[in-house]
């Protein structure tokens, strides 16, 4: 379930970057978020057992879980600007060192580090300035391949803060489809009041836009599903680390279909970043 989870977010990856760059990333998000909070209402309508059971949560878990959707959505903001920006090969495993922003958030409220977290942590750090490294592209393109990295490191912060909200006071009481639902419901309401400011925002794409907007979306949820599977099955720490091979496998899609070339250095990069993350989710 890990290794499908990690297929399903590694084609989402690959396919923010076309979404984006069709769209807009504004409305990219948007019409995405709408097909997911379809499908979660959907759910939530066919076992009503699970909002039930969130309603019972004190007021302040839903305000911290309207937070988290915030920051989640904010983070598929610059995701998507990143992926229309940069490549996706250096994206995409950058977006995979948000284990780096749960695990400092987690320290400074007071959970205990282990050495070996500390280990990833710097693990990640050097992945990001070597995959960070310039290549020989021109002016123009080196530009947007710094803008793009800045953007994925800060979708990687907003994920990360949003996660560990999530796990930390969130998911305990509402329970992983109603926040889901909130995180869906909440992007939403947020989205439709950027794309009212965006010209022909809410106009529906093209059909073959349609198409990519769906299987992202798609693709996204049967990541979570498989996920959220794989951990009530096994164990959540094993599942976690396979599912963070997304990053290489948006890396090998991008190299297929768009022939991103990337250095030695830019390669050894992002084995760095994705080893980081896994030593980080082995010892979460």
């Amino acid at each position: 379930m890990g290794f499908v989870a990690a297929l399903f977010w590694g084609g989402t990856d690959f396919l923010v970057g076309l979404n984006a760059r069709a769209v807009g990333v504004k409305r990219a998000v948007f019409f995405g978020q709408i097909l997911g909070f379809i499908l979660m209402s959907a759910l939530l309508l066919l076992y009503p057992a699970y909002l039930v059971k969130s309603l019972s949560a004190p007021t302040h878990v839903w305000i911290l879980g309207c937070a988290a959707a915030i920051f989640t959505v904010a983070g598929a903001l610059a995701l998507s600007k990143a992926f229309a920006l940069g490549k996706a090969a250096i994206v995409a495993p950058l977006v995979t060192s948000y284990g780096v922003f749960t695990t400092v958030l987690a320290w400074g409220s007071g959970d205990v580090i282990v050495f070996s977290q500390f280990v990833g942590i710097a693990v990640c750090v050097l992945g990001v300035l070597l995959a960070s490294a310039h290549d020989n592209a021109d002016g123009k393109v080196k530009r947007q391949n710094k803008v793009s990295i800045v953007y994925g490191l800060l979708a990687a912060l907003l994920y990360g803060a949003s996660f560990w909200i999530q796990g930390k006071y969130a998911l305990p009481s509402l329970g992983p489809i109603t926040m889901l639902w909130l995180g869906y419901a909440v992007g939403l309401s947020i989205l439709f009041l950027l794309v009212l400011k965006v010209e022909s925002g809410l106009k529906l794409p093209s059909v073959k836009s349609l198409g990519t907007l769906t299987s992202a979306s798609l693709l996204n949820l049967g990541g979570f599903s498989a996920f959220s599977f794989g951990a009530v099955s096994g164990s959540v720490s094993v599942v976690t680390v396979i599912s963070t091979l997304s990053g290489g496998i948006a890396a090998v899609l991008g190299y297929l279909f768009f022939k991103e070339r990337l250095g030695i250095i830019q390669v050894a990069g992002i084995v760095l970043v994705l080893a980081g993350a896994i030593i980080l989710h082995l010892f979460h």
